[in-house]
């Protein structure tokens, strides 16, 4: 099993979570968050004001897969984040050990 995290623009979002769907992904977990990458930070007018933001708005997408489907959700994500600036985004995979689902008890593969 692999746990897919994946950085974007959150601008990017419903292209992205409609090319997962295409590609068979059966869920994910999204979050708002705020960093910075090579990006760095940038200013921005707020209310007319200038204002330097050092952490820029981001999504999050916490996907858990087979490892055999890794690779197809990781390419989905890819070209659909794509815009070819920078701040784009990045993708992490990682062993994911164990899963559960708490409702059934099922474990591992049968949990995702």
């Amino acid at each position: 099993m692999k746990l897919i995290i994946a950085i974007i623009k959150p601008a990017k979002l419903p292209e992205v979570r409609d090319a997962l769907q295409a590609a068979g992904c059966k869920g994910m977990t999204i979050t708002e968050v705020k960093g910075f990458g090579q990006q760095k930070s940038h200013d921005e007018l707020y209310r007319g004001a200038p204002h330097h933001a050092e952490f820029l708005l981001k999504t999050r997408l916490d996907i858990a897969v087979q490892s055999e489907d890794a690779d197809r959700i990781v390419s989905a994500i890819e070209n659909a984040a794509r815009t070819g600036n920078t701040g784009d985004g990045k993708v992490f995979v990682l062993s994911l050990e164990h899963a559960v689902r708490i409702r059934t008890g099922e474990t591992n593969e049968s949990a995702i």
